[in-house]
């Protein structure tokens, strides 16, 4: 049930830092108080801070390496939500080894290696569904 509880969570980060096709031209001011108590958010990335430790670094790493490399919205349901999802797992996966790398915790290190195995497979089979469909995997250039 934790899985599924943290699954659900990450599922409803990423639909929340996916870019959007129109954005305010003003930020109201409470998305940016938002933005700043999580982790100096500016314009959907993660900024790096002097202080950051190495995996704080990894983590930020990943999600900015994500967000610019999430594809553009076709239209399309079906092709949208798999390539969007794929830009997601690689995030997942980078983060993953991150706390493979850095983490201490037997549980946490766990999921880490379950997500790796779990996403890896999934974007093996969204690459393939997106080939099958004509649409290219790439990611935005």
């Amino acid at each position: 049930m934790k899985r599924i509880s943290l699954v659900l969570a990450a599922c409803a980060l990423a639909t929340a830092c996916s870019p959007q096709a129109e954005e305010p031209a003003v930020a109201a001011p409470e998305a940016a108080a938002a933005a700043d108590a999580h982790g100096g958010m500016e314009g959907g990335m993660a900024a790096p801070a002097p202080g950051d430790s190495v995996a704080t670094q990894g983590y930020k790493a990943s999600m900015n390496t994500m967000m610019e490399a999430m594809p553009a919205f076709t239209g399309d349901a079906d092709i949208d939500f798999m390539k969007q999802m794929r830009g997601h797992h690689v995030a997942a996966v980078s983060m993953a080894r991150v706390e493979l790398a850095q983490g201490k915790d037997a549980q946490a290190r766990n999921l880490a290696q379950e997500v790796i195995t779990a996403q890896e497979r999934e974007i093996t089979l969204i690459d393939a569904w997106l080939a099958q469909k004509g649409a290219s995997a790439a990611p935005a250039a």
